[in-house]
């Protein structure tokens, strides 16, 4: 995630976001009562594997209570720097669903909370997550819907606007809106969802009130749903009824830091819960530590004590990296309103654990993707990923590693052969696709290094990864400009056919980004809002719907038609999940990357060029024995194997035979 703002905030005073405890009652005791005012995680469930659960409980003056509790028994009690929070370990090793009493005593007073343990729906190897068989459709519940029911001004939430003609600030997506089009993914034909973060952003509008967390990486509570996007039962209910259509969907979390809103931040538990919180201090807040910094939305000052990540991710796996580097990157906060998150003390890491799991049993979500991963602490990361893994083999997760070289990407994977510290993550992003491919697109490929060169000068170093099938290849997202940036009259269509005919073909699980399937364009030049845009049709008043065949222009509809085309082709067909693939050097301006199973061959064929040529069919013999015809999915046509095929400008081929 790519967000770059500034904004100073003045602390003052205990601040606790309020949350919902459904699942959990208070019930008062003895002379007082003492104050339990939240505990995460707000329930729990009994028969994982690993049997203990960490409670965070918030309270005035909590660190001093004391805990006993009937029906499971008390680990551990750690007390935290704040007197305002207390960690209680829990053994549920013998407990039972139901509610589980938890007395808070100090002095003579008290407070038993009645805590909720649920039973599991289903083992934890019975989770099946995202594969290389899925196409996974990436959009933000802020731009894509709204449904009616949507709520003018949510009650309780920091100063917030909803206005969509200002590309920065909220417009009112939710999720109702998104559960009401679930028939449009079916059509398009992608298998798995995937939404930027839902969780709550209670970030008050910037900069005059034209900034927003829209986008939701700016964390400030971890167990609930931003209400403007629906509530937790919203997200359940979504999650329910996209099963019911065959989609999996993929839930966006951040582990390397929070929002500034988070309680945690005016109050932090410990003194090291976040990496460099010294310019927090409000006797750091002085004149000779402020310092101007100038940016696009003007001037903005801030303590000279704060340090900012330098963005650069290569020094964490440099085997040169000084000190400082390695923790610039990793120690830094992304900006001064994300709080850097210390994964190495362990009970933030068991805290950030505990919550991917939750979300796991509570909503049934089917994967993760993983926000700046080689951001956060590597170890602490591989202690997650290690403990998701021994209670859900077969769940997936995929990790935001933005570097363009394949060999930094291949060191990130599950048993990485390159790699002596295991980072137990399955699947990684290849930013080498999407860089490479971005370069090629208009450009002619010739005998050497342009054009499509780049990309089979990419899948040369697949031997790096342990599995390529685990590799996540796209060709945009919500942090990079639209492929088709703003836009090249009679080459859009050609380049981004090719882009997805290969993104779809070779041995990666693809990724697509919400509104390609319908030409929608833009850049990051101005804000990235502009690549951010409302789908249209999704807001009440559009007059430009395009959900329905019949609100798309034809531009639109035959682009949507096309992928569509592809992406049913593509579902449940063994020979891109499980063929071996076969690439050729770019030749006489042709790239062609075949799959090959059981028989079977499937040849992707795309003219670099700018000019007509020939696909010369005796260079790809070794793939056509004993075969005579092949017949292009997307086109329906056939061809004869032997004779010379005319390739149109930038022609785009996808035969099967």
């Amino acid at each position: 995630m790519k967000k770059y703002r500034f904004i100073i905030s003045v602390l003052a005073g205990l601040a606790f976001i309020s949350c919902k405890q459904a699942a959990t009652d208070f019930k008062d005791q003895g002379n007082g009562a003492v104050e339990v005012s939240r505990i995460d995680p707000t329930d729990w469930y009994v028969g994982m594997k690993d049997p203990t659960v960490q409670l965070m409980v918030y309270g005035k003056d909590i660190r001093e209570a004391e805990v006993s509790v009937n029906g499971a028994k008390v680990d551990s009690i750690v007390r935290l720097d704040s007197p305002n929070y207390l960690l209680v370990y829990l053994d549920l090793s013998r407990a039972k669903a139901g509610k589980l009493p938890i007395a808070f005593k100090r002095g003579d007073d008290k407070t038993i909370v009645e805590y909720t343990l649920k039973e599991r729906e289903m083992k934890g190897e019975e989770r099946q997550g995202f594969t290389n068989a899925d196409v996974l459709y990436m959009l933000m519940p802020d731009r894509f819907a709204q449904s009616d029911s949507h709520p003018t001004q949510v009650e309780g939430l920091n100063s917030y606007v909803e206005d969509r003609s200002q590309p920065s600030l909220r417009h009112g997506g939710d999720l109702e809106g998104i559960r009401q089009h679930l028939d449009y993914f079916n059509e398009l034909g992608v298998t798995a969802l995937w939404f930027t973060p839902v969780l709550e952003n209670n970030s008050p509008d910037s900069y005059g009130g034209k900034v927003s967390t829209y986008h939701g990486y700016a964390t400030t509570d971890y167990y609930r749903v931003d209400p403007r996007f629906g509530t937790n039962d919203d997200y359940r209910r979504l999650i329910d009824d996209a099963h019911q259509h065959g989609l999996k969907v993929v839930m966006d979390m951040i582990f390397n830091h929070s929002g500034f809103e988070h309680p945690w931040v005016a109050d932090m538990p410990a003194k090291d819960w976040f990496n460099n919180p010294e310019w927090l201090d409000p006797a750091n807040q002085t004149p000779e530590h402020i310092t101007e910094i100038h940016h696009q939305d003007g001037v903005t000052k801030i303590s000279d004590l704060y340090r900012q990540t330098s963005y650069k991710l290569t020094p964490v796996l440099d085997p040169y990296a000084s000190d400082i580097d390695k923790a610039e990157t990793t120690d830094g906060w992304f900006v001064p309103t994300m709080p850097d998150l210390n994964q190495r003390n362990p009970h933030v890491i068991r805290y950030l654990i505990q919550n991917s799991e939750w979300w796991i049993e509570t909503v049934g979500i089917d994967g993760i993707r993983m926000d700046t991963y080689p951001y956060a602490d590597r170890q602490a990361m591989a202690t997650w990923m290690k403990t998701l893994d021994n209670e859900y083999p077969n769940f997936n997760t995929v990790g935001e590693t933005w570097v363009t070289e394949p060999a930094y990407t291949a060191a990130w994977q599950k048993e990485s052969r390159i790699e002596k510290d295991n980072s137990y993550l399955k699947t990684v992003m290849d930013f080498s696709f999407f860089d490479k491919l971005n370069q090629a697109r208009y450009e002619e490929t010739d005998g050497w290094w342009h054009g499509f060169n780049r990309l089979y000068n990419s899948f040369v170093y697949d031997y790096l990864y342990e599995d390529p099938s685990h590799v996540m290849a796209f060709i945009e997202n919500h942090d990079t400009d639209r492929f088709l940036g703003e836009g090249h009259p009679g080459q859009d269509k050609p380049a981004l056919k090719q882009a997805l005919a290969l993104l779809l073909t070779v041995n990666r699980i693809p990724q697509l980004y919400y509104g390609t399937e319908i030409l929608m364009n833009g850049t990051k030049a101005q804000t990235d809002g502009n690549v951010r845009k409302d789908f249209p049709g999704g807001f009440k008043g559009d007059e430009h719907n395009c959900f329905t065949a019949e609100g798309r222009t034809a531009d639109e509809q035959e682009m949507f038609q096309w992928l569509s085309t592809l992406l049913h082709w593509r579902q449940g067909n063994e020979v891109i999940t499980k063929g071996r693939q076969v690439q050729f050097t770019p030749w006489k301006g042709v790239y062609v990357v075949a799959r090959q199973h059981e028989g079977k061959t499937i040849m992707t064929v795309l003219n670099g060029t700018s000019q007509p040529t020939q696909l010369d069919w005796n260079r790809y013999a070794e793939l056509t024995s004993g075969k005579t015809t092949a017949k292009d999915i997307l086109t329906g046509k056939t061809y004869a194997i032997g004779e010379n095929t005319e390739l149109e400008p930038r022609a785009t081929l996808v035969l099967e035979f």
